[in-house]
């Protein structure tokens, strides 16, 4: 990957639904070669997928909290398993220091993030977990 293919995807991840035309010019190359860049760049995985990103008016509301999980040594693969069965667990992913999972969970209601949360504790092998419920997104560079 070179600069050429980094400022493309910078362009695709600032709006993923521009023209070839348009990145072309912005890039300063020909539309072709923004064309076989984004063929390559699918092509060897570089480029997985496009997505639609609502916005907060057409977005179900939704109670969104960060999971910092301690789980007992061993156990991590039986947890993920389990944890994938969780409709509401969103992401997983391991982690440095005090804590072996932080888990992104996402419910409608605070009762369900509740029971939720409760579901996550209650599981063998997890130690301890510390919930850090998200308010106000002040920041979002993620599709």
């Amino acid at each position: 990957m070179d600069d050429l293919d980094r400022a493309l995807i910078a362009l695709l991840t600032a709006d993923a639904r521009q023209p070839l035309a348009t990145l072309a010019r912005k890039l300063k190359v020909a539309r072709t070669t923004v064309q076989s860049r984004l063929e390559r760049l699918e092509a060897t995985g570089a480029i997985v997928g496009y997505t639609l990103k609502l916005g907060q008016s057409a977005e179900r509301p939704r109670i969104r909290a960060s999971i910092l999980v301690s789980i007992e040594p061993r156990n991590q693969a039986s947890i993920l398993t389990r944890l994938r069965a969780i409709p509401e667990v969103e992401r997983a992913f391991t982690t440095s220091g005090r804590f072996d999972l932080l888990l992104q969970v996402a419910a409608a209601t605070t009762e369900q993030l509740d029971s939720v949360l409760d579901g996550i504790g209650a599981l063998p092998g997890v130690r301890s977990s510390e919930s850090l419920i998200h308010l106000t997104t002040r920041i979002d560079r993620i599709a």
